[in-house]
């Protein structure tokens, strides 16, 4: 199943600032949260909406978003801003007893 529009799952325009983001996410998030709304697509629903704001609601995702739309590299995926890569001090750990910079 293709992916929605972000801009079409919040009801927003292209041009939305981040506050008419946040708020027609936080109206959708109302709406459909499971724990509020029992219609058989609210999980659907709300997932969606949490996807559009996460990429809608960061500049730089956004940006990628605007310019690549989902075809485009995944703001989710490795590499990405905040994503799942190897970053400074990931994959060490250091304890007291050990030397300095040592992999464990």
């Amino acid at each position: 199943m293709a992916k929605r529009d972000y801009y079409d799952v919040l009801g927003v325009g292209r041009t939305a600032t981040a506050d008419q983001i946040r708020s027609a996410y936080r109206k959708l998030a109302r709406k459909y949260h499971p724990d509020v709304c029992k219609a058989a697509d609210a999980d659907t629903k709300f997932k969606e909406a949490t996807e559009a704001y996460e990429v809608l609601s960061d500049a730089q995702k956004r940006q990628m978003y605007d310019q690549f739309g989902h075809a485009g590299p995944s703001p989710f995926g490795p590499g990405a801003p905040g994503g799942a890569g190897r970053g400074p001090g990931r994959g060490r750990a250091w304890s007291p007893g050990q030397g300095q910079g040592q992999q464990v």
